[in-house]
């Protein structure tokens, strides 16, 4: 039985291996039935088939594959793909399949370039579906998620300037996205620490992960637009780290 991965990451002639035993039919519905049939045989589920083949670029050489499973070109298996990728939220692909295809997707420049560009739309229906149904489950899946887009460098550097920038910074905050970007070295954290467009309490969370030295914090101090939530927020944590200090040096 072959698995997501192995589809995902076959040689043309694994792929071969893999579906030989579907032939393209002469009537095309025969062909669909078979996408359905590979599924049921692989132990998989048809959009997991698709989207795995769809992201293998060994497939562009091999037509007889994806005609046999009933797309009439590669343009339309790449449409389904595309499709599946932003529309499915953990239903029929799971979030192991999504951390499967970025850990792999990572090392292919050409396939990382289409993932980059499908990503947006794909994180704003995750969090369309979030903010309709506040489902746990989907929210730490999620969260995994978002970890593992910039722990594999999917996520480039404008895509994290357009993150922080959102004024609407609420899934930012929730995902302690802010920490995520500074730790994956793509923004330092003293950049982000003075932006405006981030909230005190993802400040807060930099702070306790010692991301901001206390001459930076007493930089951001002196600033004129500094809110009074901010500013109130900044001094507590100078006077628990002076108190820590002097606490320190008595012992």
């Amino acid at each position: 039985m072959s698995t997501f991965s192995d589809i995902l990451t076959g040689e043309e002639e694994d792929l071969v291996k893999i579906f030989y035993s579907f032939r393209a039919q002469k009537n095309p519905d025969d062909n669909k039935n078979n996408l359905a049939t590979a599924a049921k045989k692989l132990k998989l589920k048809p959009a997991q088939v698709i989207l795995a083949l769809g992201f293998n670029g060994n497939i562009r050489n091999l037509d007889e594959i994806y005609t046999a499973l009933g797309f009439t070109s590669l343009e339309e298996l790449t449409k389904e793909r595309n499709e599946i990728y932003i529309n499915d939220i953990y239903q029929y692909i799971s979030l192991d399949n999504i951390l499967t295809l970025y850990s792999t997707v990572k090392n292919e420049n050409e396939t990382l370039q289409v993932m980059q560009y499908l990503l947006k739309n794909r994180l704003e229906n995750i969090e369309s579906k979030i903010e309709a149904t506040v489902n746990s489950l989907i929210i730490e899946k999620y969260k995994a998620e978002m970890k593992a887009i910039y722990a594999d460098k999917i996520a480039d550097i404008d895509f994290a300037e357009e993150r922080l920038n959102n004024a609407e910074s609420g899934f930012r905050a929730l995902l302690n996205e802010a920490c995520i970007i500074t730790e994956s070295r793509l923004i330092p954290a003293g950049d982000i620490f003075f932006r405006e467009t981030i909230l005190p309490e993802e400040k807060r969370k930099l702070l306790s992960k010692n991301l901001i030295p206390v001459e930076l914090v007493e930089s951001r101090l002196e600033e004129q637009n500094i809110s009074q939530q901010e500013k109130q927020m900044l001094n507590e944590f100078l006077e628990l780290n002076r108190k820590n200090n002097t606490d320190g040096t008595a012992n």
